[in-house]
């Protein structure tokens, strides 16, 4: 699946929803966000059932503050419309795999458990 260009108009109903959505906050002044380009859209085709979508920061300021992104490229990974993972960098093809393969070996009942569970 090609990566697709997420806005504060789709954001909530692509990230929201059940499934596994990889972030990629960048600008295109960025050379580790050029970098990172590639790798991110040849990881999307193999995994169709993935959701690669990417933020513009410099045209959507105001979802990339919302999520407080200070530093790009930064990857998070949203399943079932909780953040499982957010971090700075540009990651290698193979980090990348590292990071899908984790976000599916979450339990999310368990995670759904815990953030009841927790004081608000």
């Amino acid at each position: 699946m090609a990566t697709v260009e997420l806005t504060e108009k789709n954001f909530n109903e692509i990230a929201g929803g059940e499934g596994i959505v990889l972030v990629d906050f960048w600008a295109a002044w960025c050379g580790p966000c050029r970098m990172f380009a590639p790798v991110f859209e040849r990881v999307s085709h193999k995994h169709p059932d993935i959701v690669f979508g990417k933020i513009d920061t410099q045209t959507q300021q105001q979802l990339a503050a919302s999520f407080r992104i200070s530093s790009i490229p930064t990857l998070m990974a949203v399943r079932d419309g909780i953040v499982l993972y957010a971090q700075p960098g540009a990651l290698p093809e193979a980090a990348l795999e590292d990071v899908i393969r984790q976000v599916r070996a979450v339990d999310m009942d368990d995670v759904r458990q815990r953030i009841e569970a927790s004081p608000a």
